[in-house]
């Protein structure tokens, strides 16, 4: 082999070498300028969506949020989703995720979630926030469909499960109901008109997307087991999820979700643990398994 073809070969290499290197930087690059991955409660969307749009425009720093319920993302991150951050519908998925190693530690209350009995517009069920319509629909047959979210991964539809039986009222309701994945997906069927009415979350059934559909009712808190929406980041969690974290302790975030119909723990110490009504428990969900 000459010199010439010897010195035209390692020129070669060398360039293919750098264009290598430069792919790989480019990819490096394009991973570390993607948005950190944050998984939601579907409650919590109309809300979140405008927290997020507020931390985006005062910090600059951009986030991806899906949505869905709080069972299936717990599922997911413990077979590696790469989400950096969960806001739970409730605390007994992250308190479970903690128990088993997944987070570093069992994270803090960002909200108190809330029921809401609703109907859509062309229904006739009276709304009341004692159930006293439900109950009197039921026995005058009038309810063929009524909506609740899955109570098997969706904390919302576990609550509603359990207040209709608490006050008597599942086992005659049971072979109407139609369960959505998620509390958002249950609050569309509910006030889609193919059904008479449904339980869901009053985030969704007072937020303007919804309240258009059809009316709804707030139900007591005393009724049912306080609904308390739990996040926590996991080990994956970046500067700009750090920074989001503390953004939705504020001032700012609470204003939103106090606007979406959510509530607060009384002072900061309760944001780990609060006080329950003696009621029926929820039935118990299947527990995070350890790897």
């Amino acid at each position: 082999m000459t010199v010439s073809c010897r010195l035209s070969q390692g020129i070669q290499a060398l360039v293919l070498s750098g264009v290598i290197g430069l792919m790989t930087l480019v990819s490096f690059s394009a991973q570390a300028a993607k948005p950190p991955a944050i998984a939601a409660a579907s409650n919590v969307k109309f809300a979140l969506d405008e927290i997020v749009a507020n931390f985006t425009a005062e910090t600059g720093l951009k986030l991806r949020v899906s949505y869905g319920s709080s069972g299936n993302f717990v599922a997911q991150i413990q077979h590696g989703a790469p989400f950096e951050m969960l806001l739970s519908a409730d605390e007994f998925y992250v308190q479970q995720l903690h128990k088993v190693g997944k987070t570093d530690s069992d994270g803090d209350i960002y909200a108190i979630g809330k029921l809401a009995l609703v109907a859509p517009n062309n229904s006739s069920l009276n709304l009341d926030p004692q159930l006293a319509g439900l109950e009197a629909a039921i026995e005058q047959g009038e309810i063929k469909r009524f909506v609740i979210a899955n109570p098997a991964h969706a904390p919302y539809g576990e609550r509603a499960q359990a207040l209709l039986t608490n006050k008597g009222l599942w086992e005659a309701l049971q072979s109407t109901i139609i369960m959505g994945e998620n509390v958002s997906q249950a609050a569309q069927f509910a006030l889609s008109g193919s059904a008479q009415g449904g339980i869901v979350a009053l985030s969704l059934a007072s937020a303007p997307q919804f309240s258009k559909m059809g009316r709804y009712v707030e139900i007591p808190q005393s009724l049912y087991q306080p609904i308390n929406q739990r996040m926590v980041m996991t080990p994956k969690a970046g500067d700009t999820t750090k920074a989001f974290y503390e953004y939705m302790k504020s001032s700012a975030a609470h204003d939103v979700l106090e606007n979406y119909g959510f509530g607060f723990p009384d002072s900061l110490t309760d944001k780990h643990h609060l006080h329950q009504p003696k009621l029926r428990a929820p039935q118990p969900r299947q527990q995070v398994a350890e790897e």
